[in-house]
């Protein structure tokens, strides 16, 4: 649908990123680092999400020993965040870290920038060079800092680096990232740093990725929110699927509501949308069908006859309809199930 950038081909851990591969989602974790348990669960849950990958942070060496018990059972790569001690990337690729971001201007020097990138080389890990609007050095522009990090390494002869340069409004994160893509072929990391919320944080997130990644920019993205990763991951995924950047997930229209309703259209289509994403990746070569979760009688049986299997909404149930055709009235505590059995007859 789109040309996209030309970059360089990296790998994290079994991820292809950039070189024209697909544009993956990830997030960053939450839990404490020090505690494996909570890690693990969260990873897994973000992976069940749909994340391609997930950061995680890793301020001190024993946070690196977690992630290395975590990354033993992780289902996806697994990025190290590392801010200021050199010693905690050294740690983190022991680890197994499948990739790192830093900023090489402040873990500590020249030297300790080469020891890295010895490191890395080594254990063949990429690095994301990351900078943010709010760490930037005086007279310095997000790209110009990051371009003077990413030659740091690329004097040691490190090549496999990924770059973010994310602000926290829309205008100067995709002038931001429009300059880069003209200066440099490295993989570009998307994202508008402190989005905020899930409602402003999704609008502010979609419009900037929006943007760039219809003007092919872009090869991995991250909704930063204050919010629950898994939600980040969600929303990343449906900016994807609406440039047709990722398969099509569920297809569930579902009306506004009014005085109207009698029924938890918004529950049960929310419900419904979450069951289908569940059973799309239990039958990856699936094509889901259209299915509409209506409130009343006024445009309820006419999207019924678009959709392959509908909700219609009366007083306190549904009146299912599949291919058109009313079937039977369903209770709202069944609906799921009525959906479900109908797409697998």
């Amino acid at each position: 649908m789109f040309t996209r950038a030309q970059t360089r081909a990296l790998r994290i851990g079994g991820l292809p990123l950039g070189g024209g591969a697909p544009v993956s989602v990830q997030t960053m974790a939450t839990a404490d680092p020090h505690d494996a348990a909570a890690l693990a669960a969260q990873i897994a849950r973000c992976a069940e999400a749909g994340a391609d990958l997930v950061r995680l942070t890793v301020p001190d060496l024993d946070a690196a020993r977690v992630l290395g018990e975590v990354r033993k059972t992780s289902p996806v790569p697994l990025v190290a965040d590392i801010h200021f001690d050199y010693r905690c990337a050294l740690a983190a690729i022991e680890a197994g870290a499948d990739a790192l971001r830093l900023n090489p201007g402040n873990i500590g020097g020249a030297e300790n920038v080469r020891a890295v990138a010895r490191a890395a080389q080594a254990k063949g890990v990429p690095i994301r060079v990351g900078v943010n609007g709010g760490s930037l050095e005086k007279g310095e522009t997000l790209v110009s800092s990051a371009l003077k990090h990413v030659k740091l390494l690329e004097d040691e002869g490190f090549r496999d680096i990924a770059i973010s340069v994310k602000a926290s409004d829309v205008p100067r994160t995709v002038a931001a990232y429009r300059e880069l893509a003209e200066r440099t072929d490295c993989p570009l990391h998307l994202g508008v740093t402190e989005a905020g919320t899930f409602l402003p944080g999704t609008v502010r997130s979609s419009v900037a990725l929006g943007i760039l990644l219809s003007e092919g920019i872009g090869d991995t993205i991250r909704v930063s929110l204050t919010d629950e990763p898994e939600r980040e991951v969600k929303v990343g995924l449906e900016i994807l699927r609406a440039l047709g950047l990722r398969a099509p997930g569920p297809s569930v229209t579902s009306c506004p509501t009014c005085g109207r309703t009698r029924v938890d259209v918004r529950r049960v289509a929310e419900e419904v949308e979450a069951a289908l994403e569940r059973y799309q990746r239990a039958h990856a070569n699936i094509s889901l069908p259209h299915v509409a979760v209506m409130g009343c009688a006024v445009n309820g049986p006419g999207e019924a006859k678009d959709a392959d299997v509908a909700l219609c909404g009366g007083n306190g149930e549904f009146l299912l309809y599949v291919h058109g055709q009313p079937v039977r009235k369903v209770p709202p505590a069944e609906a799921v199930a009525a959906v479900l059995s109908a797409i697998q007859c």
